[in-house]
């Protein structure tokens, strides 16, 4: 398993790289002059030439990305923002928090309301259950986050006054956020937890366990569920990182100042710096998800184990026979 993990750590680097590459690329053949839009239309060209010195934005394209991916892999400086002229990383670690908490709230209501629905509507299949929860599931994919948003703080907050609609401070300030952010994954630990179940219910071991007299409770819970959760497992990963990086809509509506709203905040001001730094961050989070996702998904499933315990011990009989 070390094995398998040092390998699986080893891929993040030349995805982390790639990205890198693409984004920087992106943004230095992006028209318009952030230099210029950033001291505005009265600005002399002495002006802007000084800032652009100042900035390092008047060398030649390999030279500026030799010195940004440099910084990116040996100091973690994923550059400055030419907004604020703060370090983008230390804006990333301050709202990364934020971002965090709304993802794991959205994920725990999606998976505590979509599994138990995808498990309902498969042991009951074709039955009153199983399409009342599928339909759910369709509004849950159909119905966009931020609409969903404007009527929670229309009900909640302006009309019944219960919950916080803007900023940030206790958890209540993320309950709101959290179940408009959670409805498309409701929709789709749903889809994904009643397609796994259906095909554990048709699978001989079942049948045999039906069969010896096992209550339907135990085969459910002992046999169908533990099989069922590799492929919703795999789906959780993705989906949270999607969260992470799926919060931009959200954030803006209830105004969480995370990574969402700042990444939009230096679209908007031509923030080339913030934006690279910004979705360099998002895409090394997304890979770290996926990481330990892989990891979790080697210990549930016995075949990637039995996989390379095989391995490791067909080198140590060839080493042997040396």
């Amino acid at each position: 398993m070390g094995k398998y993990i040092a390998k699986r750590i080893l891929w993040l680097i030349p995805v982390i790289m790639g990205v890198t590459f693409l984004i920087f690329t992106i943004m230095f053949f992006i028209p318009g002059d952030p230099v210029a839009i950033m001291l505005g239309s009265s600005a002399t060209p002495a002006e802007i030439e000084q800032a652009r010195e100042m900035l390092g934005l008047n060398g030649s394209y390999l030279h500026r990305f030799w010195n940004y991916a440099s910084g990116v892999f040996l100091r973690f400086d994923l550059g400055t923002s030419f907004q604020y002229g703060t370090s983008v990383t230390a804006d990333m670690l301050t709202r990364f928090p934020r971002t965090f908490t709304l993802a794991v709230a959205s994920m725990l209501i999606s998976i505590c309301v979509g599994v138990p629905l995808g498990v309902i509507a498969a042991t009951h299949q074709n039955t009153v259950s199983d399409r009342a929860s599928m339909i759910i599931a369709m509004f849950g994919v159909s119905m966009p986050s931020f609409w969903l948003a404007i009527l929670l703080v229309l009900l909640f907050s302006m009309k019944l006054g219960l919950l916080p609609s803007y900023g940030i401070g206790g958890l209540k300030f993320y309950i709101l956020p959290a179940i408009a952010n959670s409805f498309g994954g409701i929709a789709g630990f749903a889809r994904q937890t009643r397609s796994s179940v259906l095909e554990c219910i048709r699978a001989d071991y079942v049948t045999t366990a039906r069969a010896k007299g096992v209550s339907e409770k135990k085969v459910l819970m002992g046999h169908i569920l533990p099989n069922s959760m590799i492929p919703i497992i795999t789906y959780a990963g993705t989906q949270f990182s999607g969260l992470l990086g799926g919060a931009i809509v959200i954030e803006n509506v209830f105004t969480i100042p995370g990574i969402g709203t700042y990444m939009v905040q230096a679209i908007n001001y031509r923030d080339y710096g913030a934006v690279q730094g910004s979705v360099i961050f998002s895409a090394i989070t997304f890979s770290v998800v996926m990481l330990i996702v892989d990891v979790i998904y080697a210990y549930v499933d016995p075949r990637i184990k039995a996989q390379y315990e095989n391995k490791q011990r067909s080198t140590k009989n060839g080493k042997n026979k040396k």
